[in-house]
């Protein structure tokens, strides 16, 4: 690895480079500033493969007019606590901030807030949304559809996403507790970023275009994504299509178009729900009950080998104002992409 590739990137350079591509594709400040937060701290969780990896991909897409700079929500079905968006193929992040704030309006005025998205895009990580509601005192429930890289359980033609899907409730004096997941066995982004890193990916994460499991990340990104748990992750994966693309009435399988394509409207869906905690029981009584539930998981003996990351280190606040060698490790070749791109248009990436 290059001296290049273990420099530490500030993460307020990292998002000023962001939030100025975003502005010159078109998207206006407060937006482009929401956008760019949303891949820098997919980058501090150290999910590198939904972080600033994407923002060629994105910016390519807002160039052709695939994903539209100005994002507008309209509202298809308004029913009490449950709606019906429209987000006119603008930037995802914005359009699930969005819906996600108007999930959790509904939820304090009904106890439950439903939202169904049609028309969006790829925003990235679902925790960064469900994190915000959960810190809005809800419970949280979001999924999305994706491009098809997954075949349905024995077959040899792509039809279904990663479809992510992402639950987090507030923890009292902890962060908030958050379950972000594809239903494949790994995402789609971690080959790439393998591929970009020119190293091997574990022979489980996917199989070549023939259905042979590989270790080649560009064969890999030929072939098909393996589902977690073998067919029940794709039962899983099939399901959240449903709920995602049939339900709001957007595009499903293989109608979605993923982040890398340049030139194809996504037609991504979503699902969000927002419950009101406080609706079902104090939320001082619910902190301390998660509290103590924590607390039970974390007095679980260690087996040999696992150090404390089976249990205590788990449970650790996420990081949101620092980035190093161990938590974003940027290969030579994605440094460069950031430089060509910074110069293109007038907006270089700061290193040092």
């Amino acid at each position: 690895m290059s001296e290049l590739a273990n420099t530490p990137l500030s993460p307020e350079a990292l998002k000023s480079f962001a939030t100025a591509v975003y502005e010159r594709a078109g998207v206006p400040a407060n937006d482009a500033d929401l956008a760019a937060d949303a891949l820098v701290q997919a980058d501090l969780w150290g999910h590198q493969s939904h972080g600033l990896l994407r923002l060629g991909w994105y910016y390519a897409r807002l160039k052709s007019g695939a994903m539209r700079g100005v994002t507008q929500l309209d509202t298809v079905t308004d029913a009490a606590a449950m709606a019906v968006l429209d987000g006119n193929d603008g930037v995802g992040p914005v359009v699930a901030q969005r819906a996600t704030e108007e999930a959790v309006r509904r939820a304090r005025a009904h106890g439950v807030g439903v939202v169904s998205v049609r028309h969006s895009n790829h925003f990235g990580t679902c925790m960064y949304f469900t994190r915000w509601g959960a810190q809005q005192g809800c419970a949280m429930l979001m999924m999305s559809n994706g491009g098809p890289n997954m075949a349905p359980w024995g077959g040899l033609q792509k039809k279904i996403g990663t479809n992510p899907w992402s639950l987090a409730v507030p923890a009292g004096r902890h962060a908030p507790m958050v379950m972000d997941i594809a239903n494949s066995g790994v995402a789609r982004g971690k080959i790439y970023l393998a591929n970009n890193r020119q190293e091997p990916i574990p022979d489980h994460w996917a199989v070549d275009a023939q259905g042979n499991p590989t270790t080649d990340p560009k064969e890999a990104l030929k072939g098909f994504i393996l589902p977690m748990a073998g067919h029940k992750g794709y039962a899983i994966g099939v399901m959240v299509d449903v709920m995602s693309g049939v339900l709001s009435g957007s595009g499903f399988q293989d109608q979605v178009h993923g982040p890398y394509d340049p030139v194809n409207r996504s037609m991504a869906g979503h699902f969000i729900m927002a419950i009101d905690i406080a609706r079902l029981q104090p939320m001082a009584e619910f902190n301390e009950r998660m509290e103590a539930y924590i607390a039970s998981l974390k007095s679980v003996p260690v087996a040999p080998g696992h150090g404390k990351s089976a249990t205590r280190a788990n449970w650790r606040p996420m990081p949101t104002n620092a980035i190093g060698v161990s938590g974003c490790y940027c290969p030579p070749i994605r440094l460069a992409i950031w430089r060509v791109l910074g110069r293109k248009l007038a907006c270089p990436l700061r290193t040092s």
